[in-house]
């Protein structure tokens, strides 16, 4: 037996979600609240006549079940929810996929941008000029939200499994060969971990284009660090390249990212690991400052082969009138940068692991 849906009609405030239900005449009504879930079924005149309708919603977010209700008024039934945490949803339902039988209220639509706007009636042709076409094939929440996430995901798991790849690597060369394989590190993996760095600038234009959140300075920081270490430092100077530091650096930075990579693939997916979140608000207690430490030691390795080289020196006389000595500037990544850039890192980590973990209390 086919099962009938009614049109439903979808709106939000910060606070509330209000739905409208396309039925008149109704009996036998039955709603159910739930958590994050809403079960309706009713006998009225809908779009296919007089008949059964039903139609159960998953919602993105957790709704207060004792704080809603609904009404059932002459022309449509009318639900006021409670959202559990005062937000703007990006959609109505946890699905991406938009079923086809709900729809925007129009006269009741508001969004994080335009929450300003008062008016008790609104036009939407003109808070939202030649966009009513576009909204019917693309309505707000779900096409744009579906394709950035899809990108996202394949971003986050295509960096997962390069990162995975050279720890694999490493852990087998080492397991076979000893610490004689320390030294063949560079040579063995630099390629893949030179990829997956400039893939990782993209974080940077992700931020800059809304496409995540986070701070950008921090982001900036971490990305322009290693970026500097790995082709500035290791890159351009062949003697360190078989350096034991070269080894801890590339597994300090793997583990880091096997962790947090697939945290960010989960969130996505509304999928809640709590010892993945643990490890990712944690791991970075020991291991941020071992890899601030070997990132100091490959700086300050390599002065003395840049000042022999002079490999990134401008010296005068030159067309531009301009002149710069590289290990003079190392100095001052070390003094200047290194050092600042590690206490802001693990602050901006610390109140991140506040905000998700909590702060641990002890017990006297």
């Amino acid at each position: 037996m086919e099962v009938l849906t009614p049109f439903v009609y979808w709106a939000q405030t910060e606070s509330k979600i209000n739905l409208k239900v396309d039925l008149i005449n109704v009996k036998d009504i039955d709603v159910y609240f739930g958590d994050k879930k809403l079960n309706f079924s009713a006998y009225g005149q809908g779009a296919r006549g007089l008949n059964n309708y039903e139609f159960i919603l998953d919602f993105h977010s957790a709704i207060i079940p004792d704080e809603s209700d609904y009404k059932i008024i002459d022309r449509y039934i009318n639900f006021i929810l409670t959202k559990k945490s005062d937000s703007w949803w990006p959609r109505l339902t946890c699905q991406p996929q938009k079923p086809p039988w709900l729809k925007i209220d129009f006269d009741k639509w508001r969004s994080e941008e335009t929450d300003d706007i008062q008016e008790a009636v609104r036009d939407v042709c003109q808070d939202y000029p030649d966009m009513y076409d576009h909204l019917h094939k693309e309505e707000f929440g779900y096409r744009k939200e579906d394709y950035k996430k899809v990108y996202l995901i394949f971003y986050n798991l295509f960096q997962c499994i390069g990162f995975i790849y050279i720890l694999s690597v490493m852990g087998i060369r080492y397991y076979r060969d000893g610490s004689d394989s320390i030294r063949h590190t560079y040579e063995v993996v630099g390629n893949p971990m030179k990829f997956i760095q400039i893939l990782q600038i993209l974080e940077i234009m992700h931020l800059v284009f809304d496409y995540t959140r986070g701070n950008p300075l921090i982001t900036t920081l971490q990305v322009g660090g290693r970026a500097f270490i790995l082709f500035f430092m290791i890159e351009a100077e062949p003697r360190m390249q078989t350096k034991p530091v070269v080894f801890y650096i590339f597994l300090v930075w793997s583990v880091v990212e096997v962790i947090r990579y697939p945290y960010y693939m989960t969130n996505l997916l509304n999928v809640k690991i709590s010892a993945l979140t643990w490890l990712r608000y944690t791991i970075w207690m020991p291991l941020y400052p071992l890899g601030f430490v070997f990132e100091g030691i490959i700086v300050l390795r390599n002065i003395p082969y840049f000042e022999e080289t002079e490999k990134f020196t401008i010296d005068l006389p030159n067309s531009w009138n301009f002149a710069f000595y590289f290990p003079t500037f190392l100095r001052i990544y070390l003094l200047m940068l290194c050092f600042p850039g590690m206490f802001a890192m693990m602050t901006h980590m610390n109140s991140a692991r506040y905000k998700k973990l909590g702060k641990i209390k002890i017990k006297k």
